[in-house]
């Protein structure tokens, strides 16, 4: 399986640089696992409606250009449907199952996904009616992957 985490924006903090190293390691044995970078757009802080559209749809065709077209796509969001960890691990084990050896999780910028990029998605997730950090969910979205695995292969973990 190959799995990419498309992520809008630079990560700089160190401990979780650190953090999201540990789970790419850990995810070796399971998967290929890429994280593409894309850079955010500048956004001042009192936009209107219309510059908010136009950074998301910048943001957006950067975040389409890098998905392949016969990829799963998982988009993040707030609105999305929140599975547990088994549920989680039930879908990618679904999804190899069934010949989807591509899935590419996104994870939009400060402002959330384009329209375009949330018609694209496959399966649009929720971790939480509360709204983290974009670079905070790549730690957490690559720490529940790996527990994916680990539940795919009755393999234990704490809980």
């Amino acid at each position: 399986m190959k799995i990419s985490i498309i992520a809008v924006g630079k990560l700089k903090e160190k401990y979780l640089k650190q953090g999201i190293q540990e789970y790419l390691k850990r995810l070796t044995a399971y998967a290929k696992v890429d994280i593409i970078e894309l850079a955010d757009e500048k956004a001042p802080e009192n936009m209107s409606e219309a510059q908010m559209l136009e950074v998301k749809q910048k943001e957006g065709e950067r975040i389409l250009g890098s998905i392949h077209p016969d990829t799963f796509v998982i988009t993040l969001e707030i609105n999305g449907k929140m599975l547990s960890s088994e549920q989680l691990a039930a879908k990618m084990d679904e999804l190899a199952t069934y010949g989807k050896s591509k899935i590419a999780f996104v994870i939009g910028g400060s402002l959330g996904l384009s329209e375009a990029v949330e018609k694209r998605s496959d399966l649009a997730l929720s971790f939480s009616k509360m709204t983290f950090p974009h670079q905070v969910m790549r730690l957490v979205l690559l720490e529940q992957v790996y527990r994916a695995f680990r539940i795919i292969r009755g393999e234990p973990y704490h809980k």
